[in-house]
């Protein structure tokens, strides 16, 4: 059923759609309307919320089958932060309150997250954020205490800091916010000391800035600088100073969305490929009879095949609730390399017309290579495989 919906989706919004928000850099809102109406947008929200109570498992085969059937990489970028990473964190670390308030509209397509991790300074090293949260009481900011404006018990954090490459920032109606309370010099733990916030993007204080990139351009990716800017008590997602525990809850998941997209974007090119040289004839042949075309392209197919089992055995242990970070980052490392090698190779099958932006596959390549570098980079995803298999730490 996950497949078939998805199929049809896809079928609706294919590449020509595709090509022509990317050149006039629009967001696609008739698409993500269509995943509301599909139900995607609730998959992983319980019913109780108004969504599908489904897992990782559907969310990753629905991913997988937008980006193959024609809908490149928005088949996972419209999904993995706000039905995915947002929904998640809500609904494992939320209170009662913010699950109510935010997962029904999360379902419906009404609210769209962003979310706040990177900063220019830190990178990978999220441990080291320095966006500061601390707390502050409406009575110490006001001669008279009457004039307060703070949350209801008169306690309001205020953040000050810098993210990047925040996507959807510039329409997003609230971003999960990775800061520190307590100071990285003063815990024991580089894992202490993190909390995250819910904020209300246009809360005054907080200025959006697009940066112009190499692709994927029918969503923007912002700087978003934050001065001053006042957050109720309330939106503390989780326990203050525990933030990372509950940052790791959506990094899994976000890496499995990933791993949907490399083998997604790659077997989208490939079929692509596999169409075009089983009709394109070159000295009195179709170019695809000669292996010289054929097996690069196959060859990627079967390690996109084996790439895409170990996404669904990630998946499946995370909504088992097992730990599975081994999992995902293995998933993720070897889609992104099967998947890139996939479209490398239907561009080169193409020959010339692979340039052209007509066919499409000069603009997957443009998208499959992002996600060597995100939402964590290959190295650093082998870094984390190679400690569990007993190297020392690198990092």
């Amino acid at each position: 059923m996950i497949q078939s919906t998805a199929e049809a989706v896809a079928a609706e919004y294919g590449p020509e759609y595709w090509r022509e928000k990317e050149e006039a850099g629009e967001f696609a809102q008739g698409f993500w309307d269509e995943l509301a109406e599909a139900g995607f947008h609730g998959l992983l929200i319980p019913e109780e919320y108004d969504g599908a109570g489904m897992g990782m498992q559907e969310m990753g085969l629905a991913m997988e089958t937008l980006c193959a059937e024609g809908c490149g990489m928005a088949g996972t970028w419209y999904l993995v932060l706000t039905a995915g990473m947002a929904a998640v964190g809500i609904r494992e670390n939320g209170t009662e309150a913010q699950k109510e308030r935010y997962l029904p509209d999360i379902a419906a397509g009404e609210r769209n997250f962003s979310i706040g991790i990177t900063e220019p300074e830190a990178g990978t090293n999220t441990l080291n954020v320095a966006t500061r949260a601390e707390k502050d009481s409406a009575e110490e900011t006001s001669a008279d205490p009457s004039e307060a404006t703070a949350s209801e018990d008169g306690d309001e954090y205020v953040l000050n800091g810098q993210k990047a490459w925040i996507t959807f920032s510039d329409r997003a109606d609230n971003m999960i916010i990775v800061t520190r309370t307590t100071p990285l010099a003063e815990v024991d733990r580089g894992t202490d000391g993190i909390s995250l916030f819910i904020v209300d993007m246009d809360a005054p204080g907080i200025d959006v800035s697009p940066i112009s990139k190499h692709g994927i351009n029918y969503s923007k990716s912002c700087e978003v600088f934050l001065e001053d800017v006042r957050v109720p008590e309330e939106n503390l997602l989780g326990e203050e100073d525990e933030g990372w525990w509950a940052l790791v809850d959506m990094l899994n998941p976000e890496r499995i969305g990933f791993a949907a997209a490399g083998t997604g974007i790659g077997k989208l090119a490939a079929n692509t490929a596999i169409e075009y040289a089983t009709d394109r004839e070159v000295f009195d042949a179709p170019i695809g009879s000669h292996q010289a075309v054929s097996f690069p392209i196959t060859q990627a197919y079967a390690r996109m095949e084996t790439a895409s089992l170990m996404r669904e055995k990630a998946a499946w242990l995370y909504d088992q609730g097992e730990e599975c970070g081994y999992e995902t980052n293995v998933a993720k490392a070897t889609a992104v390399e099967a998947g890139i090698e996939a479209v490398k190779q239907s561009m080169q099958a193409f020959g010339g017309w692979g340039y052209a932006t007509e066919y499409d596959v000069e603009r997957w390549w443009r998208e499959i290579n992002l996600t060597r570098l995100a939402p964590v980079s290959q190295q650093m995803a082998y870094n984390h495989i190679g400690q569990e298999l007993g190297f020392p730490k690198s990092y």
